[in-house]
């Protein structure tokens, strides 16, 4: 995984057909390059793209995707669910190729989101593009902890059902558990060995979640698929799942993904992103389709709490969805960790005391924010819905096809523009009755529910 060789210079690589200007950063970019300001040298390490491609396949697969039949297609039932699903791996792979090809735009190696659209648009739509974009993997990585949370608890309630346990002391110690890891495992690049623990892991969960499924479906009686709720409600709730849809299949972290890629970047991160929206895309599917034909419009949105049967093995599901998720959470944290590296100039070896001492304070009090919020407003669903309204349909879709249009200008045609452009404005008005539909359903759960529900 790693021929290494070093390049000096004034951090410019060169290419075959031309020099490609490397962004200051401390951890690993480029085709996995790692830049180190006060030696003046660039350390070059190859990922290859099957290894991006299971980064990719494992923020897919996490153990949200053990919520999908609860929270996707009881409020869209059998052929909105199915045909959302659908559309949006079509679509989300679409948008996601457009980021890819665009990633050395101007002859200049774009590492973060934010970076090629300051490039692009200038320093207004960095700052735009950084709050969008930090606020997304904020509120994932909330959704992370709440689902850490309630593994342990479902794990736990088969040992013992006093409830002595509430849910948000389950958060607080998954909350603690991804503080550790994230001292331990300094930077993106450093989750190799990890990659491969995280796929063994998702295969465990996927594999018991949809045996015993599949066990209780052909055992159960005939199951209710109505879409619960009045008519109003169903609509905010279908608006809501609709923005889901999109938090699915999309990190908005592509350039930052693509950073550790190996030569040539472009090709082999198309090559990951069809890794991940064919094969990776597979578990998602079919566990959501298990589910919710096995318990109907009472999926829950942690699919855990419906199985029944062996308690070793649900108790194993579990922990192995515990420990992915604190896997993953780094995944999204990680472009958090960058930046507040890069600009303490945190450097050196990883385990050396003072950069110990750092990520233990600065990641810890990250993760402590984290913590608190998860614990105060449990809602997953609705988090999901918000993240999806707010941050990922413009990072994914709004944005994409814009800087498309801006790259691609030249050699596009007027036909080729006015289809970026439909997406620009189709997608906008999605993000904003998504984003109402959202808003709403916190308020509605607010008021059902009390701060640091039990739920």
């Amino acid at each position: 995984m790693g021929e290494e060789k070093e390049v000096m210079s004034d951090h410019v690589i060169s290419s075959p057909s031309f020099e490609v200007e490397v962004p200051e950063t401390l951890h690993q970019i480029g085709q996995g390059q790692q830049v180190c300001p006060s030696a003046s040298t660039i350390i070059i390490h190859h990922d290859s793209w099957f290894q991006v491609g299971l980064v990719l396949t494992t923020s897919v697969n996490c153990a949200y995707a053990l919520g999908y039949a609860g929270t996707l297609m009881v409020p869209l039932g059998w052929i909105g669910g199915v045909t959302g699903m659908i559309l949006s791996t079509i679509i989300s792979l679409y948008a996601s190729t457009l980021m890819a090809k665009i990633h050395q735009y101007g002859e200049k190696r774009h590492i973060r989101f934010r970076d090629l659209a300051g490039f692009m648009y200038g320093w207004r739509a960095y700052v735009i593009v950084w709050g969008l974009q930090y606020a997304n993997l904020f509120l994932i990585n909330i959704g992370f902890i709440i689902l850490g949370g309630h593994a342990l608890k479902a794990f736990y309630l088969l040992f013992r059902e006093d409830h002595e346990m509430k849910l948000s002391y389950f958060i607080i110690i998954a909350g603690l558990a991804c503080v550790f890891f994230a001292v331990s495992v300094p930077h993106l690049s450093a989750l190799r060995v990890w990659m491969a623990v995280s796929t063994f892991l998702s295969i465990v969960y996927f594999t018991i979640a949809f045996a015993l499924s599949l066990k209780d479906g052909i055992n159960a009686p005939p199951r209710d698929y109505s879409i619960p709720g009045s008519t109003s409600s169903r609509t905010f709730t279908t608006i809501g799942a609709a923005a889901s849809l999109v938090f699915v299949y999309n990190t908005g972290m592509i350039p930052e993904i693509q950073a550790t890629v190996r030569a040539p970047v472009v090709d082999n991160m198309l090559k990951a992103l069809y890794f991940q929206f064919t094969i990776g895309v597979v578990p998602v599917h079919a566990v959501t389709y298990i589910g919710y034909w096995a318990y109907g419009s009472k999926s829950s949105s942690y699919l855990l709490y419906n199985v029944s049967g062996p308690v070793w093995l649900r108790g194993l599901a579990n922990l192995a969805a515990f420990f992915q998720s604190i896997i993953t959470l780094h995944i999204f944290a990680s472009p958090t960790y960058e930046y507040l590296d890069t600009k303490y100039r945190i450097s050196g070896s990883a385990v050396a005391l003072r950069n110990l001492a750092f990520r233990t304070v600065v990641r810890g009090g990250y993760l402590a924010i984290t913590i608190f919020l998860s614990a105060l407003l449990p809602f997953l669903g609705d988090f999901m819905s918000f993240t999806g309204a707010i941050s990922t349909i413009p990072l994914t879709f709004i944005l994409p096809n814009h800087m498309y249009i801006v790259a691609m200008r030249k050699q596009i045609s007027s036909l080729q523009k006015s289809w970026h452009w439909f997406n620009i404005v189709f997608f906008s008005c999605i993000a904003i009755a998504a984003l109402v539909a959202a808003v709403r359903l916190i308020a509605m759960d607010s008021k059902t529910y009390h701060a640091f529900a039990d739920l």
